[in-house]
C-alpha cells in the first residue's frame, strides 16, 4: 500500500504537481510511519513547495529513524540553505561526510555555506531568531513575553532579527530582548549571571561527554485543542477525497472545540469554494480573519483568509473585487501566487476596457477629422485623431496607413515604419500600405528595401503608377551609389537578407560557378528561389551582371 502511494507521490512530482505528491507521500507515511525513505520524498516535495520548515522537519525524522542514511543529511543540509541558516546547515553536511565521505554533494555544500559565512574566524552565530512563526507561537505562550505583543513594536523587533541577526547589538538596550532570549533558548540569563535573589546552582559539574541538543519544547495543548486538531486531520483526509460533505462535518467540529483557531474557518472556506458557494465561503473567511485578528493570529494566516476571498471573486470574474482583497491579502503577507492572481485580474479588468472602448463607427469618424486636418496641414492634431481612431478600430489596416503619413511629415520615420509594418500585417493585399512603406524606406535611403516594398504593391496591381514612379526613383538613387564600395558594403551590413544569402553554402557555390562562367547564370535563373536571391544581390550592388 506504501509503495503504490509513495510511486503515486514520485510521479505526482515529476508532473509538477507538488501538493498532489505531498498528499500521496503523507498517506504513504500513514500506512508506514517508519519508512525513512517517505520523509525524504515528502521533504523533497515541501522543499519544491517553498516549505522549508517543513521539510527540515521531515529530513530531521529521516535522521532519527537512520542516522546512517546519507541523504538524510543531503535534505537536511539543503533545507537549512534555504532558510539561510548557513551554519547549521554546514555542520549537517560535514556530518553527513562521515557516512559518505566522497560524497560530492555534501563537499560542494560545504563550500556553498562557507561562502556566506561572515562571522570572525569564518563563522555566523545560528540565528535563534530564524524560524519566526514558530518562535512567535512560543513567545505568545509563554507567561513572561505574551504581554510584549500588546506592543506592535515588539514584533517588527522580532521581523528585524528575524531578517538580520547582526541587529542583535542594537536591541540590547531593550528591557525586551533579554527576557526573550531567554524564553527562546531555554536558558535564564538571571541565574548564569549570579543573581542574589537565586540559589546556586548545586548539580553535578557536567561531564566532558557532548550533551544531545533538547527540543523546544511545543505549548502544551489543552483536551479540547487536542480533540480540535484531530478533526482537523480527518477533515484534511476527505478533503483530499474529495468528499466535501465529510469534510465539512469534520472542520464544523474543529471548530466547535476550539473557536479561536481561525485554521479551522479557512478550511470550512475552501470547503464551500469547492462547493460553489461562493457568498459563504467569502462570510466564513471574513469571521476567519476577525477571530484571527482577536486573537492575534499570524500575518500569513490572516493573509490566505484574504487570498481565498479574492480567489472567490476571480472564480465568478468579478475582478475589481478580487483585486481588492488579493490587495490586503498582499498588505498581511506577500506571495508569489497571490500577486500572479492579482496581475492576471488587473490584466483581465485592461482587456476588457479596451475590447469596451472598440467602436469602428466612432473610430470612422476620429478618421475623418484626422483627414480634414491633414489636408489643411495640422499634423500633430491629425496624428491624435488618427491614435484615437485605431484604438477604437484596432484592426482596421488603413487607419496605420494615415497615420504613418502624418509620421512622415513630422520626419518620423522609423514609427512611420512600424505603422506601415503593421498596416500590411493586418492586410497583406491593401496596396496603399506597401506604397507608404516603400516610401518612408525611400525617404531613409535604403532604396533596396523600398524597391522590394514598391514590388509588393505591383505583385498586387502591375498597373500601380505610385509604385512604379516608387520603383524608378529607387534604382535611380541607388545607381548613384552603386560604384561606391564603401556604400556597397554599407547597405550589405545593415540588411539581414543579404547576409543569409551571402551565408548560404548552396549559393557561395553558384555565385563561384557565375563567376567563373557567366554563361551558367541563365541556368541557375530559372529556380525561382535561387532568381530571387540573385535579384537581391543587383539591388544592393554586390552583384552586377554586364
Amino acid at each position: 500500500m506504501s509503495e503504490q502511494l509513495k510511486n503515486q507521490g514520485n510521479q505526482a512530482l515529476r508532473d509538477g504537481k507538488v501538493k498532489e505528491a505531498i498528499g500521496y507521500y503523507s498517506k504513504a507515511i500513514e500506512a508506514d510511519p517508519k519508512n525513512h525513505v517517505l520523509y525524504s520524498n515528502r521533504s523533497a516535495a515541501y522543499a519544491k513547495d517553498e516549505d522549508y520548515l517543513a521539510a527540515l522537519k521531515d529530513a530531521e525524522t529521516v535522521i532519527e529513524i537512520k542516522q546512517d542514511w546519507p541523504k538524510g543529511y543531503s535534505r537536511k543540509g539543503s533545507a537549512l540553505e534555504f532558510l539561510n541558516r548557513y551554519e547549521e546547515a554546514k555542520m549537517c553536511y560535514e556530518e553527513g561526510l562521515k557516512h559518505d565521505p566522497n560524497n560530492e554533494q555534501f563537499k560542494s555544500g560545504i563550500t556553498q555555506c562557507e561562502s556566506h559565512l561572515t562571522g570572525p574566524a569564518g563563522s555566523q552565530p545560528m540565528n535563534p531568531f530564524s524560524d519566526l512563526k514558530g518562535i512567535t507561537e512560543k513567545l505568545r505562550n509563554n507567561t513572561k513575553t505574551k504581554d510584549f505583543f500588546k506592543d506592535p513594536s515588539y514584533l517588527r523587533m522580532l521581523e528585524d532579527l528575524h531578517r538580520d541577526p547582526k541587529c542583535i547589538s542594537q536591541k540590547l538596550g531593550d528591557p525586551r530582548f533579554q527576557t526573550t532570549l531567554s524564553a527562546i533558548l531555554g536558558f535564564d540569563f538571571e541565574m548564569a549571571n549570579g543573581s542574589r535573589d537565586e540559589p546556586m546552582d548545586t548539580s553535578p559539574a557536567p561531564s566532558n561527554k557532548p550533551e544531545k541538543k533538547a527540543k523546544p519544547e511545543k505549548p502544551k495543548l489543552s483536551n479540547n485543542e487536542e480533540a480540535a486538531l484531530e478533526e482537523k486531520a480527518l477533515g484534511n483526509a476527505a478533503y483530499k477525497m474529495k468528499d466535501f460533505e465529510e469534510a465539512l462535518k469534520h472542520y464544523q467540529k474543529a471548530c466547535e472545540l476550539d473557536p479561536k483557531n481561525m485554521t479551522f474557518l479557512t478550511n470550512i472556506a475552501a470547503v464551500y469554494f469547492e462547493q460553489n458557494e461562493m457568498e459563504k465561503c467569502r462570510e466564513v473567511c471574513q469571521k476567519a480573519v476577525d477571530v484571527g485578528r482577536e486573537n492575534r493570529a499570524e500575518y500569513a494566516q490572516v493573509a490566505k483568509a484574504f487570498g481565498r476571498i479574492g480567489n472567490s471573486y476571480l472564480k465568478e470574474k468579478d475582478y475589481k473585487n478580487a483585486i481588492f482583497y488579493y490587495n490586503k491579502s498582499l498588505s498581511e503577507n506577500r506571495t508569489k501566487d497571490t500577486l500572479t492572481k492579482l496581475q492576471q485580474c488587473e490584466k483581465a479588468i485592461a482587456d476588457a476596457e479596451r475590447l469596451a472602448y472598440i467602436n469602428p463607427e466612432l473610430a470612422l469618424e476620429e478618421k475623418a477629422k484626422g483627414n480634414e486636418l491633414y489636408k489643411k496641414g495640422k499634423y500633430p492634431e491629425a496624428l491624435k485623431c488618427y491614435s484615437e481612431a485605431i484604438k477604437r478600430d484596432p484592426d482596421n489596416a488603413a487607419l496605420y496607413s494615415n497615420r504613418a503619413a502624418c509620421y512622415m511629415k513630422l520626419l518620423e520615420f522609423r514609427i512611420a515604419l512600424k505603422d506601415c509594418d503593421e498596416c500590411v500585417k493586418k492586410d497583406p493585399q491593401f496596396i496603399k500600405g506597401h506604397v507608404r512603406r516603400g516610401g518612408v524606406l525611400e525617404a531613409m535611403k535604403e532604396f533596396s528595401r523600398a524597391t522590394d516594398a514598391y514590388q509588393k504593391a505591383l505583385d498586387i496591381d502591375p498597373n500601380n503608377s505610385e509604385a512604379s514612379d516608387g520603383m524608378r526613383r529607387c534604382l535611380h538613387g541607388d545607381y548613384k551609389n552603386r560604384n561606391n564600395p564603401e556604400e556597397v558594403q554599407k547597405r550589405a551590413m545593415n540588411d539581414p537578407e543579404v547576409m543569409r544569402i551571402m551565408k548560404d553554402p548552396a549559393m557561395k557555390m553558384i555565385l563561384d560557378q557565375i563567376q567563373n562562367d557567366p554563361r551558367a547564370l541563365q541556368e541557375h535563373l530559372k529556380n525561382p528561389e535561387v532568381a530571387r536571391n540573385i535579384q537581391k544581390l543587383l539591388d544592393v550592388g554586390i552583384l552586377s551582371v554586364r
